[in-house]
């Protein structure tokens, strides 16, 4: 065997196989071949020195020996882990554990996995770099030393099964805070009034008399009508037209976070979803040329690009789109994120004869939506401004003056391939001073709205200006907090549990620094000065210990118990740990006190009933139908499940729903309560005709502001009554 070459990842050693000559090996790690124990903390600190205790767990012993058999047969050993430090590091236990010199054992680096980029990696070869190695091992024990001191003292205090963490912890409390934000908002009544003109213009209150109309000017109903009332009687004519026109630049390439935003934004992907999908991108998928890396390496906060990508970009613009396409000069870019690794690449497609169009023959469709996307992004870094030009018209009376705006595309320029998601919005044809025919004015009552809820992309953008964590990061931190149940993630949006609230108190007023962002952003600072030599990696941990083992400390007598979980003289059946009797969306429930780990729960009552049989048949298969119980009730599904999975409502269901005494608000029909997968929701009866729903019981309390129907609600541990009017939702003390 001639050369033997480390990676992490089975499908990038397989792409790399296909560029070597025959004798070369390449081998995957699959990730850490060792790491701190599982079951102790796994540091010895000694005289004020931190020595990790490293060990090859049980699961990954396989792939070690196998490593080390490869190892004695070959001349060579390079090691070939992905570039960040936390591919550093692997190489670095890989090397340990071989015997390897670190001093000596080759080490290369690339961007991207084509065979250009290996073959070049192989003739400039480096060290394994230990400024990088320690600052990964910086990470991993403040992150043991909190995880393992903090979480036990939570479980202790508050529930079983929580866990704490450095970044975690901070981006949990952003979470609350918007939720606390949310809670405190007081929505102000204000009232817009529009007036639609001759040519279908539709068209904003400016001015009244002499005054300027802002948003909130209108503050009641009486206000609004006196000026509806007023305006309808006036003349209108044609005002003061402008015209602008506005160039657009296009957006810099693709980093971590920004991938992973737009990704969500335009594809409905989930960043989890989408860095699974760019991982198999990088790291070899089939092209037209073979298997090879379709991207550069997806988790870097740089926006540089290499010289020869940006010319290979400019040369197919100019090829396929022609010369007033092409940006007059090359575009370069600068990352804004804090502690960027400018020495990294952005990401970008390998080879941009591999088009998109060529891709679609190669790749699945995700894999194929998300490569467009890159592709795309990073031709419009050198294409050439939009020019847009954008109006506004006046459309005025004595009385006051209404606004229009429209714009119109003059020239698309890089929107050829990153498509502009605001449509054109064309204007009549109009002359000042010509008179304009009043068709209506329409006054609608509307109130403030609450800061929106966090998506998970939007947290991700918080995360990266507040420079907590760093590109390889986002993701897994904010699947944690939802595997952890801290939160959940409904229509995109990001709510956060009871117990996150319980949690991050706790945190704030024993452990502010855990959740101060500012506090994580200049660790993670640290952590950079570290892998530039700037800074000792014992000393950053020694400055950390103490204290914060002074507050574990204290914290078991000062912190006072919140459990709001009950222990259970019982086993888990499963696992054997203790059972916990808990609270959640559907009422009380039984639940192992190991989760995530085990995720046995059942229902109060036991386990659910058996179906029951019917004599009725699946219109889908032919199967009999049974009756089953779900947390919205019974309800007849396939016997043949899983194989078919049909199901509906057991007749009579409908009819037989509650009725409230409170009529509908909209109709004055009868409120029935009903049933869906999301739960108990109260609609009017004459549906589809009537639009009416709430989540709550409407009561005969009336909502001081809009006269609408209110529901009793309690909101830890408060009574409120809030409106169900969805355009109001006012609440007041019940």
């Amino acid at each position: 065997m001639k050369r033997l070459i480390i990676v992490e990842s089975p499908s990038k050693a397989k792409t790399i196989k296909g560029f070597l000559e025959a004798g070369d090996t390449v081998v995957a790690s699959k990730g850490h071949i060792r790491d701190l124990p599982k079951r102790t903390m796994g540091i010895t600190i000694k005289d004020g020195a931190f020595e990790p205790q490293y060990e090859v767990s049980a699961d990954r012993k396989p792939q070690v020996e196998e490593i080390k058999a490869l190892a004695k047969k070959a001349d060579r050993l390079y090691i070939a882990t992905d570039e960040d430090r936390e591919g550093e590091a692997i190489g670095f236990h890989a090397a340990v554990l071989l015997g390897a010199d670190l001093q000596t054992t080759p080490r290369i680096v690339f961007h991207e996995v084509t065979k250009k980029a290996i073959l070049a990696s192989l003739e400039n070869p480096r060290t394994i770099d230990m400024q990088k190695v320690n600052a990964q091992q910086a990470r991993r024990l403040l992150d043991r030393i909190v995880g393992y001191n903090l979480s036990p003292l939570l479980s202790q205090k508050i529930q079983r099964g929580l866990s704490a963490g450095r970044v975690q912890s901070a981006a949990l409390k952003i979470i609350v805070d918007r939720e606390r934000e949310i809670a405190a908002f007081k929505p102000e009544e204000y009232w817009s009034i529009t007036g639609f003109f001759e040519g279908a213009i539709e068209a904003e209150l400016a001015r009244y008399g002499s005054e300027k109309i802002e948003k909130l000017s209108i503050k009641n109903k009486a206000q609004a009508f006196e000026i509806k009332t007023t305006l309808e009687k006036a003349s209108y004519v044609v005002g003061e037209i402008e015209k602008k026109e506005r160039k657009y630049s296009p957006q810099p390439p693709f980093m971590t976070s920004t991938l992973q935003q737009t990704a969500s934004s335009r594809l409905g992907f989930n960043p989890k979803k989408t860095m699974s999908l760019a991982q198999k991108l990088y790291e070899g998928v089939n092209t037209d040329r073979g298997v090879s890396g379709a991207i550069t390496y997806m988790r870097t906060d740089s926006l540089n690009i290499a010289p020869e990508a940006n010319q290979a970009a400019r040369d197919t613009i100019e090829k396929t789109y022609g010369a007033k396409y092409l940006a007059p000069k090359t575009r370069f870019f600068k990352s804004k994120a804090k502690g960027a690794q400018e020495a990294h690449e952005a990401i970008r497609p390998t080879n941009l004869a591999f088009t998109p169009q060529i891709a679609a023959g190669y790749l699945g469709k995700d894999e194929l939506r998300l490569y467009t996307l890159i592709y795309n992004r990073f031709l419009a870094t050198q294409m050439s401004d939009a020019i847009v030009e954008n109006a506004s018209v006046m459309i005025e009376a004595k009385e006051g003056a209404f606004k229009v705006t429209g714009r119109r595309v003059l020239f698309d320029g890089f929107y050829k391939v990153w498509s502009d998601e605001e449509k054109d919005k064309l204007l009549p044809r109009l002359k000042s001073g010509e008179k304009i025919a009043l068709e209506k004015i329409e006054a609608k009552q509307r109130f403030t709205e609450p800061p929106s809820r966090y998506s998970e992309a939007g947290l991700i953008k918080v995360l990266e200006q507040q420079g907590i964590g760093r590109p390889s990061t986002y993701a897994p931190t904010v699947s944690l907090l939802a595997d952890r149940e801290y939160i959940k993630v409904e229509k995109k949006q990001i709510f956060a549990n009871e117990i996150a609230l319980s949690v991050t108190e706790t945190l704030e007023k024993h452990f502010p620094e855990i959740v101060d962002s500012q506090f994580t952003a200049k660790m993670e600072e640290d952590l950079d000065e570290i892998a530039e030599a700037q800074k000792d990696w014992q000393v950053l941990l020694a400055e950390f210990y103490e204290p914060f083992m002074q507050k574990i400390k204290d914290g078991k007598t000062a912190i006072e118990s919140k459990k709001i979980a009950e222990e259970l003289d019982e086993a888990c059946p499963q696992c054997g740990s203790k059972l916990l009797k808990r609270s959640g969306r559907f009422g009380e429930f039984i639940s192992c006190s190991a989760y995530p780990k085990c995720k046995y729960s059942r229902n109060l009552n036991g386990d659910r009933p058996a179906p029951q049989e019917t004599d009725e048949k699946c219109e889908k298969c032919g199967s009999p139908m049974v009756i089953k119980q779900g947390r919205n009730g019974a309800f007849l599904a396939c016997s043949a499940y899983p194989k078919c999975k049909n199901t509906r409502p057991i007749a009579g269901a409908t009819e037989a729903a509650e009725v409230i005494a409170v009529p509908c608000p909209k109709c004055g029909g009868a409120i029935r309560k009903r049933t869906s997968k999301r739960g108990a929701f109260y609609g009017c009866s004459n549906y589809p005709k009537c639009d009416f729903i709430s989540k709550y019981a409407p009561t005969e309390h009336k909502c001081e502001k809009c006269g609408y129907p209110t529901a009793k609600r309690v909101v830890r541990g408060k009574e409120i009554y809030e409106c169900v009017n969805r355009d109001c939702k006012h609440k007041t003390d019940a």
